[in-house]
C-alpha cells in the first residue's frame, strides 16, 4: 500500500474549511499534529482560536464531537485547533502519563505558536471535557500569556480526591480500569494517510516505550506531590483568567463546578443531569444550549464584547425531584435554579440525627452503639465513577446494598426538603481492626418502594485526618470522623423519606480493607448528617439546544453491545460484576478510517473474604482503511493479600492477523500504604 509522503487532504466547508493536520513544532524537535478549523476570513482578519488538547486522537477518536462543535466555532469567528498530546494520535514522541509537567509544558508552547500565526489575533481560549477539561485548569495555572480564557467540562481541582485513582484514601475501582483503557489507546498508530510510510517506524517506537500507568498510579497511595502537582486546588490564585467549569449530577466529576465559583477570582460553574459528557448531546434531559454558552463566553472574554457574561449567576444548577433509579433515563424531573455569588447566604445547614430503631431525627436521640460488618459484595448497585450513558452505567435501585448497611429513616415528609451543596456526616465510629473503610449514601425513598441514591461518599479510616500522613486506627478506640459526601441538587418530595446509609464496603467501587471489619458507631447528639438545605421557589430560564441530535450522522458498519451484569455463585459465595461494552464499528466520513473499540471487566470478590478481591480488564481497538488494518489488544490482571497489591498487564499489536509486536509486564509487587 502506497503513502503520500506529504499529506495535503483538506475538506472544505461554507464559510470554512478544515486542515486534516498541520505540524506544530516544539522547541526539543518534536511535532504536535493539529486538526484545524479555519474561518475563510482567518488570513485577511486574524481571529482568536479555541484549543483543546487530548490524547483521544482527533481524526477518528473525538472527531465526531469535534465535527458538531468546531464548525459553530469557526462561523462564530474562531479559530478551532485540536491537538493530540504528544505519543498518541499523529503526534511525534512518547507518551508518558497523564497531565505529565511535559504534557502541560507542551500545551504552553502550542498556545505560544497558535498565538504567533497570521491567523491569530494573538487571544487563545481552551476548552475539554475529562482529559481537556483537567490540562486546560491546570495550563490556565501556568499562566501562558496568550490564554484569555477557558471552558472546563467533567473536570477536577483536586487529582487526589476527585478522580479515577482515590477517595478520600479509598482506591477505586477505576483506578485498574482506566491503566488498562490508556494500554491500548496509547498503544495506536498514527494514521498512514497523514504521516507517510514513517507510520509503522513510529507504532512500533510508541509500542515498545509506553508506559504500564497502575505502576505509578500505585505508587502514589497518599496525597504526595505527585497528586498536587496539577491539582489547582492547591493553589487557586494561579488560575486568573475567567473560568467556565460545568458538570452533571450523573458524572463522577460533579464536584468541581461550585468549588471552582466559590474559590476562583473570576469563574461560572453549571451543573446538571449529564453523564460525562458535552452538554449539548448528553443524557439524561434537559440539555443546555453550550454552543450558545461557549461562543458567549468567547465572545466576552476573547473578542471584548459587552454581552453581559460576567453577570451571569455564580453557580447554576438542576435540582433533581422525584428521580426514579429507572433502567434507562433519557429526561430527569426538576428544574434549574441560580445562585448569584457563592458561598451563597441562600443555603443553610439542617442537622439530621441518626437514632436507634433506625430513625433519621431532626433532635438528638438518645446515645446507643450499633455495629456493623458489611458482605464484601456490598455496594453493586452502585453504578460507573463516570457514567457515559443513562442505563446500566448509573446506580440502581439502591434496596440490596442497603440490605448489607446501617440504614436510617426519616419519617415521611410533610414540606418538600431542597438540597444544593456537599451534605457532611459526622460520626463516632471505632473498628476492630487497624484499617478499615466507610461508606455513606444518601437516599430518597419513594413512597412505591424504589430508592434513589442522591450522594454518596466514602472515608479510609486511616484516612481520618488527612490524605497526606494516614495513620492507622486503634482498634476499639473510638474516634469523631467526617465525611463529606459528593455535590448534589435535590428536592426530596412530599411523602418520600430521607435515608442515610452506611456501609464498610463499597465493592466494586472501593477497594476493600486487609481483613473483615466490625464497625461500630455511637448514636446520639455526635451522630448526624448535615445537609445544605434552600428555600426552594426560585426557577431559573435555561435555553436548551435547538438541535435534538447535534451530532452529525456516522455510518456504522457493525451494532454497538453494552451489558453489565452481576452474578452470584452460591456454592463459592463469590460475586462478579460484569461489563461489555463495544462501540461497533464506525466509519468517519471523507477518508474512510474504520474504527472500534471493545472492553470486558470481570471484578469478584467473596462475601466473606476481602483478600479474594481481584479484576481483570481486556481492551481492543481495532482500526482499518482499505487493506490496512490493524488491532491492538490489552490485558491487565489486579489481585491482593494483605501486604500487596500484585499487577500484570500484556499489549499485544497485529497488523492484519499477523503478530508485530507483544510486550509484557510480568506480575508486579507493590505494597500497600495504609489501603
Amino acid at each position: 500500500m502506497a503513502f503520500p509522503d506529504a499529506p495535503s487532504y483538506e475538506m472544505k466547508k461554507a464559510g470554512f474549511k478544515v486542515l486534516e493536520n498541520e505540524w506544530i513544532p516544539l522547541a526539543d524537535g518534536r511535532r504536535l499534529s493539529a486538526r484545524i478549523w479555519m474561518p475563510n476570513t482567518a488570513k485577511k482578519e486574524p481571529l482568536p482560536a479555541i484549543f483543546e488538547y487530548l490524547p483521544y486522537r482527533k481524526r477518528d477518536g473525538t472527531a465526531q464531537r469535534d465535527d458538531s462543535t468546531y464548525p459553530a466555532f469557526a462561523e462564530a469567528g474562531y479559530v478551532g485547533v485540536r491537538v493530540d498530546i504528544s505519543g498518541t494520535g499523529e503526534s511525534d514522541g512518547d507518551w508518558d502519563d497523564e497531565y505529565s509537567p511535559r504534557e502541560l509544558a507542551d500545551g504552553c508552547e502550542v498556545i505560544e505558536w497558535i498565538a504567533n500565526q497570521e491567523w491569530c489575533d494573538g487571544k487563545v481560549g481552551m476548552m475539554g471535557i475529562s482529559w481537556g477539561g483537567f490540562n486546560g485548569l491546570q495550563i490556565a495555572a501556568l499562566q501562558p500569556a496568550a490564554l484569555k480564557a477557558v471552558i472546563s467540562i467533567g473536570t477536577t481541582v483536586d487529582r487526589y480526591n476527585d478522580d479515577i485513582h482515590y477517595k478520600n484514601g479509598c482506591l477505586l475501582y477505576s483506578n485498574f480500569f482506566w491503566s488498562s483503557t490508556m494500554l491500548c489507546y496509547a498503544s495506536r498508530p498514527p494514521d498512514p494517510e497523514l504521516v507517510g510510510e514513517t507510520w509503522r517506524e513510529t507504532w512500533l517506537q510508541r509500542l515498545q516505550t509506553q508506559p504500564f500507568p497502575l505502576t505509578t498510579w500505585l505508587a502514589h497511595q497518599r496525597k504526595d506531590d505527585y497528586w498536587k502537582h496539577g491539582s489547582i486546588g492547591e493553589n487557586y490564585q494561579n488560575v486568573k483568567i475567567p473560568a467556565l467549569v460545568i458538570s452533571g449530577w450523573a458524572d463522577g466529576y460533579l464536584n468541581a463546578p461550585p468549588a471552582a465559583a466559590i474559590n476562583l477570582a473570576n469563574a461560572k460553574a453549571i451543573n446538571g443531569p449529564w453523564v460525562h459528557k458535552y452538554p449539548h448531546f448528553a443524557l439524561p434531559k434537559p440539555r443546555i444550549d453550550f454552543l450558545g454558552e461557549a461562543i458567549g463566553w468567547w465572545d466576552k472574554w476573547l473578542k471584548g464584547i459587552d454581552n453581559g457574561v460576567e453577570k451571569l449567576p455564580a453557580y447554576r444548577a438542576y435540582i433533581l425531584e422525584n428521580a426514579m433509579p429507572l433502567l434507562r433515563r433519557e429526561r430527569e424531573p426538576g428544574r434549574w435554579v441560580a445562585e448569584a455569588v457563592m458561598p451563597t447566604p441562600e443555603i443553610h445547614e439542617r442537622h439530621y440525627y441518626l437514632a436507634s430503631n433506625r430513625e433519621l431525627l431532626d433532635i438528638p436521640g438518645r446515645t446507643r452503639v450499633k455495629t456493623l460488618a458489611s458482605p464484601q459484595d456490598c455496594g453493586s448497585s452502585c453504578g460507573e465513577f463516570f457514567p457515559l450513558k443513562p442505563d446500566g452505567d448509573l446506580p440502581s435501585d439502591q434496596r440490596r446494598d442497603d440490605s448489607g448497611s446501617m440504614v436510617f429513616d426519616s419519617g415521611k415528609l410533610h414540606q418538600p426538603i431542597e438540597i444544593l451543596g456537599r451534605p457532611r456526616l459526622r460520626l463516632k465510629v471505632s473498628i476492630d481492626k487497624p484499617l478499615g473503610n466507610i461508606a455513606v449514601r444518601l437516599n430518597d425513598i419513594h413512597p412505591t418502594g424504589e430508592v434513589s441514591r442522591v450522594s454518596w461518599g466514602v472515608l479510609n479510616l486511616a484516612h481520618r485526618n488527612g490524605n497526606e500522613f494516614p495513620e492507622p486506627m486503634t482498634p476499639g478506640k473510638s474516634e469523631s470522623i467526617e465525611i463529606e459526601l459528593n455535590e448534589c441538587g435535590y428536592r426530596f418530595m412530599r411523602g418520600h423519606k430521607m435515608r442515610v446509609s452506611i456501609s464498610s464496603s463499597y465493592w466494586p467501587m472501593i477497594m476493600p480493607p486487609p481483613e473483615t471489619v466490625i464497625l461500630t458507631i455511637q448514636l446520639g447528639p455526635d451522630a448526624f448528617i448535615a445537609l445544605p438545605v434552600r428555600a426552594g421557589v426560585d426557577v431559573y430560564e435555561q435555553a436548551e439546544p435547538i438541535e435534538e441530535n447535534p451530532l452529525p450522522e456516522y455510518r456504522k458498519h457493525q451494532p454497538e453491545l453494552s451489558r453489565r451484569w452481576v452474578e452470584r455463585n452460591f456454592q463459592t459465595g463469590e460475586s462478579h460484576y460484569r461489563v461489555i461494552d463495544d462501540t461497533g464499528e464506525i466509519e468517519v466520513p471523507g477518508h474512510g478510517m474504520r474504527s472500534r473499540h471493545r472492553h470486558d471487566e470481570r471484578w469478584t470478590i467473596a462475601a466473606d473474604d476481602p483478600l479474594s478481591y481481584r479484576a481483570s480488564s481486556s481492551y481492543t481497538c481495532w482500526m482499518q482503511r482499505g487493506d490496512w488494518s490493524i488491532r491492538t489488544e490489552s490485558e491487565s490482571g489486579f489481585r491482593c493479600d494483605a501486604d500487596n497489591f500484585f499487577i500484570r498487564a500484556t499489549v499485544r499489536a497485529y497488523e492484519g492477523e499477523d503478530l508485530v509486536h507483544e510486550r509484557e509486564w510480568e506480575e508486579i509487587a507493590i505494597p500497600r500504604d495504609h489501603i
